[in-house]
């Protein structure tokens, strides 16, 4: 009766691995979307609040798909007065650190975010069109590579399709 039990738990034991280990590979195969933090911080009412960034990542996220976020680097002083690092913005946003980035001062976040896209095949959300990146990336002209996105009698609609 001992071995039977012991069988029976260790059986249970590998199907629970099994199956986290399925779900880890479907999550590592979910699309890629790169959210402009700085523009999105600003969609409900125009001041900018983490809150809004973070009602984009978790309906992304529901949606099937992996969300990163890049903020430009005064990001922090508009949100909180002060310069915010990344890791504090992905704990406020619930995603790992390594899926959130703040530019460094002086540079663009917008060809970071552009040049990211391409590389991981992302789509962007953004309501920025970046037509003065058009030229080095074309692909910003495609219908649906930029995912627009508002608040409308207080609820978050992304243009998905």
């Amino acid at each position: 009766m001992t071995e039977a039990i012991w069988l029976l738990s260790s059986l249970l034991v590998m199907l629970v691995l099994v199956w986290r280990r399925g779900r880890r590979r479907r999550a590592d195969r979910a699309p890629v979307v790169l959210l402009d933090g700085s523009n999105i911080m600003h969609w409900r009412g125009g001041a900018p609040r983490l809150e809004t960034v973070r009602d984009v990542v978790e309906h992304l996220a529901a949606q099937g798909y992996r969300p990163g976020v890049v903020f430009d680097a005064n990001a922090g002083y508009k949100l909180e007065g002060r310069y915010l690092h990344h890791p504090k913005l992905a704990r406020a946003l619930g995603l790992p650190g390594a899926r959130v980035m703040v530019v460094n001062k002086g540079e663009v976040a917008d060809a970071l975010i552009l040049r990211a896209a391409r590389d991981y095949g992302a789509r962007v959300v953004s309501n920025d069109r970046f037509r003065d990146w058009a030229g080095e990336f074309p692909e910003v002209e495609c219908p649906g590579f930029v995912i627009g996105g508002r608040y409308r009698r207080g609820r978050l609609e992304l243009d998905l399709s």
